[in-house]
């Protein structure tokens, strides 16, 4: 490969510091460089908008990253792998057309935003139903346990059809294929513990599809079914594996974009009292959380064949990071790109991807944070951050989530 930028000192990505606060590194990585080698993590880390925007359309770039994953891990937890990585190698998030294309398409309608809006009344209960047990005024707690975690929890299990017995179960798998997508498990327990979790997540979703198969409900799988693509476009067993995808992204994204946006209206005082006054503002709160501290920082992609980018040329195999959190904050697409401002209209940010991998649910995301955010806001106006000037954050590579965001009521 070749490089044409004078050096720059490296900083590991996934240090306490930069976990902290990645933005001051990542604005002066896209200043001096928008496409730059690292040694340090060896690949591409490109933070440019117009860079990253070429990637997501350039099918030179391969959304393919299951191979990279299971090099991730421990020697002695390889022997459960198998099976594991199969169910991933079914998630079109990790696959590029046209096969992406035609597992999406099976969810293409189920998605749309005239199907997500019929869960509109049941979210809002939801969030209702959960801030009344959660949220008594003068009570502390944890705002990413009390709220942000258990409402994406309650709306995505209503809109899949899990029956609530089923829940903890449910939510457990979820959160270990967290550890394991997200790179968060380190040790060789840890690794099985979350290679046997999406197993058996599989498993649990396809004795499912059977069910709704013999009694169909109100629900995503019974929909997309009823389409009949199932068994004719996709099989079921790669059905079921997008439906492991579906339970693990929607849940984790929506919780992290709740948390992250309650901690940006808080530290912000004239942005939360522009919401309070305009509660439709929470729409625009979410929105630029999305851009500015959103809940996914990049996306790993593989050059499938050379390609020339920005005057560097990345060679076949090579690892590239669209790092949608530098490009979100590019000045040459957004006027005063670190200030956060509920009423920014203009380019379109990157927080839910672009082009064929634009999070297909996105929509649901935005109704659950929208109703979250706006309730927060407008009905518990006593709602302060404990400790606002330490958050903790989670040692991710790829996502930008909380630990805890202590407050009172």
């Amino acid at each position: 490969m070749t490089t044409h930028a004078p050096a720059l000192t490296e900083r590991y990505l996934l240090s306490p510091d930069m976990i902290a606060d990645p933005y001051g590194h990542l604005d002066a990585l896209r200043d001096h460089a928008p496409v730059h080698w690292s040694p340090l993590h060896h690949a591409w880390l490109v933070t440019g908008y117009d860079q990253v925007m070429r990637c997501l359309r350039d099918p030179a770039v391969s959304a393919d990253r299951v191979r990279p994953l299971m090099d991730a891990v421990p020697q002695g937890a390889r022997d459960d792998a198998e099976r594991a990585f199969g169910i991933l190698s079914r998630w079109m998030v990790f696959n590029d057309p046209p096969r992406h294309r035609r597992l999406r398409q099976v969810f293409q309608e189920a998605f749309a935003a005239r199907a997500v809006a019929r869960y509109r009344a049941f979210t809002e209960k939801a969030t209702r139903a959960v801030l009344a047990r959660k949220a008594a005024p003068g009570r502390t707690g944890d705002l990413l346990a009390d709220v942000a975690k258990p409402l994406p929890a309650l709306v995505f299990a209503r809109w899949l059809g899990i029956p609530p017995t089923d829940g903890p179960s449910f939510w457990y798998w979820n959160t270990r294929v967290a550890d394991l997508v997200l790179g968060t498990a380190q040790e060789e327990s840890e690794y099985r513990a979350s290679l046997q979790a999406l197993v058996s997540l599989d498993d649990y979703l396809g004795a499912l599809v059977a069910r709704r198969r013999a009694e169909p409900g109100d629900d995503l799988i019974s929909q997309v079914l009823r389409e009949g693509r199932v068994g004719d476009s996709v099989t079921e067993e790669e059905f079921t594996g997008m439906l492991t995808q579906m339970a693990f992204a929607g849940g984790e994204t929506t919780s992290n974009l709740i948390a992250n946006t309650v901690l940006a209206l808080h530290t912000r005082p004239d942005q939360l009292a522009a919401v309070r006054a305009e509660p439709e503002l929470a729409q625009g709160a979410v929105e630029e959380t999305l851009r500015l501290d959103g809940p996914s920082k990049m996306s790993i992609r593989t050059a499938a064949r050379d390609l020339d980018l920005d005057g560097r040329t990345l060679r076949a195999g090579d690892r590239i990071f669209l790092v949608t959190a530098a490009a979100n904050r590019d000045p040459a697409r957004f006027p005063d790109p670190g200030r956060f401002d509920v009423r920014r209209s203009g380019a379109t940010h990157l927080g839910f991807g672009f082009g064929a991998h634009f999070c297909i649910g996105a929509a649901l995301a935005r109704l659950v944070a929208v109703a979250a955010v706006r309730t927060l806001v407008c009905d518990h106006p006593g709602l302060t951050l404990t400790d606002p000037g330490r958050p903790a954050w989670q040692p991710s590579l790829l996502n930008r989530g909380l630990t805890a965001l202590p407050v009172r009521y």
